[in-house]
């Protein structure tokens, strides 16, 4: 199936994906723009799951401060190269996330990091973890998307393994 330019075009806008695999994706939805983001999306969370293991020792620490200077976050995420860590999107990310934490105040990375204690009692744990986890929350800035797709979209685009390490969130009062 032939897939038009201005197709190509308006997912590589949405998605910041190669013009390859924005076409592979077309194909592969046979030239649905919105089927192919969400193909992109699964496919980016393949390939972070596959470089899961790799070691990211590098990485940037990003520094937030929110207007009026009640809150702000310090933020440690990693990549396997400081060349990645160097890279205009990664940068990007960081920023993203770390204005995210201030505005959402997640208290915890990950589902797993929850310790089991406040689980057992929360009635609708899978509502808690959305709301109190950082890679389940959706994202302030796209609300299609969850901090962990956008995340996987990123590790995807560079092709390193990436990681949120840590984060910590100040509140004048708190």
């Amino acid at each position: 199936m032939g897939v038009s330019i201005e197709a190509i075009k308006e997912l590589r806008h949405a998605t910041s994906a190669s013009v390859a695999h924005c076409r592979k994706a077309l194909v592969e939805t046979k030239g649905d723009v919105t089927k192919a983001a969400t193909w992109l999306r699964k496919k980016g969370l393949e390939i972070a799951k596959s470089k899961q293991g790799r070691a990211s020792k590098e990485g940037r620490v990003e520094a937030y401060v929110h207007q009026g200077n009640k809150i702000g976050v310090l933020l440690e995420v990693n990549c396997e190269t400081d060349f990645a860590a160097k890279n205009a999107e990664f940068a990007q990310f960081s920023r993203d996330v770390a204005m995210h934490i201030a505005a959402c105040d997640p208290e915890y990375l990950k589902k797993e990091d929850v310790p089991e204690k406040i689980l057992k009692e929360e009635k609708n744990k899978e509502e808690f973890c959305k709301s109190n986890c950082l890679l389940e929350q959706v994202f302030i800035k796209d609300p299609s998307i969850t901090i962990n797709d956008y995340l996987g979209s990123l590790i995807a685009k560079i092709g390193e393994n990436i990681l949120i390490r840590r984060f910590i969130r100040y509140k004048i009062g708190e």
